[in-house]
């Protein structure tokens, strides 16, 4: 794509809209087939032609960086995405992507005591306590271990969730090779998505899952995730790195749980308490403020 205001509103729109709407995507895809065989598959097929892609651009990496990008695969794709679908099997759409918002707080946590990392100020600190206040409130509003609400146990997994994809992406920034991302990528989603499959074949879900009755909503939904959630919505991403600042493009982390939630409302009839509402905005409003300050 050329770098044009279109162009560049078109992959904004692709981030947003794209990435906003897997976790829908999930929720229904997840009434046919089992969590870690959709992740995992998912994920194979988008890395493979992530893979393809990189071959074709001559872009291939070494042996130790094979090693590194696995890891990477690992922290995100099964200690984040696989926890996700596994954990919204019983919880919405709506707060999964509320808690999975709160990845840019464990990113400048972590790089806060890493060595060489960026120390935070007071104002980030504020931003960081405000953020963290939030989730508890969401927490409050949407988990509890009734039989009919949201088991605890599932938002601490999502939580965990988000911090292992903090911790993927720090190490990728470090790791990944420059020009060499998308054979990176193409590794880490491979990585994890065999695992993925092989912890799905552990769990019998290779025994139970049935072809023929997987629905076309439930197909559809997982080619969605495959080829737009994965493969078109990350060369949107990466091309819009190279055109305008990375704390713009990071606004996707605060857009994404809004457009889950009025898509939960919309389609799957989800509902937001006042509490849950509150909190939500809450962490959307510590997000902005993190990438403001994290820009000046």
């Amino acid at each position: 794509m050329r770098s044009s205001k279109p162009a560049i509103a078109a992959a904004f729109a692709v981030i947003y809209l794209v990435w906003g709407g897997t976790y829908l995507a999930i929720a229904l895809a997840l009434h046919s087939i089992p969590p870690f065989l959709l992740m995992g598959s998912r994920s194979l097929v988008g890395g493979g032609l992530l893979l393809g892609a990189a071959w074709l651009g001559s872009r291939t990496v070494d042996a130790p960086t094979w090693v590194r990008a696995a890891i990477c695969g690992l922290l995100l794709f099964v200690g984040c995405h696989g926890i996700l679908a596994y954990a919204q099997q019983r919880v919405s759409s709506g707060l999964a992507a509320i808690l999975l918002a709160t990845i840019p707080f464990w990113i400048a946590l972590i790089g806060a005591v890493m060595p060489g990392g960026q120390r935070p100020g007071w104002k980030q600190l504020g931003l960081l306590a405000a953020g963290l206040g939030g989730v508890a409130l969401v927490v409050m509003g949407g988990g509890n271990d009734t039989p009919g609400g949201t088991a605890y146990a599932d938002i601490a997994l999502l939580v965990a969730g988000a911090f292992s994809w903090a911790v993927g992406t720090i190490l990728s920034e470090r790791w990944s090779p420059k020009d060499r991302e998308v054979a990176f990528s193409g590794i880490s989603l491979s990585a994890g998505g065999a695992v993925l499959v092989l912890l799905g074949a552990r769990r019998g879900e290779f025994a139970a899952f049935d072809v023929s009755a997987v629905s076309l909503t439930a197909a559809g939904a997982w080619i969605y995730l495959t080829l737009a959630g994965t493969v078109l919505a990350f060369a949107a991403y990466i091309w819009l790195l190279k055109q305008v600042s990375p704390t713009l493009v990071a606004t996707y982390t605060f857009i994404n749980p809004l457009i889950a939630l009025l898509l939960g409302w919309a389609v799957l009839g989800e509902q937001v308490g006042i509490i849950m509402a509150l909190g939500a905005l809450l962490v959307i409003a510590s997000v902005v403020g993190l990438l403001v300050t994290r820009q000046k």
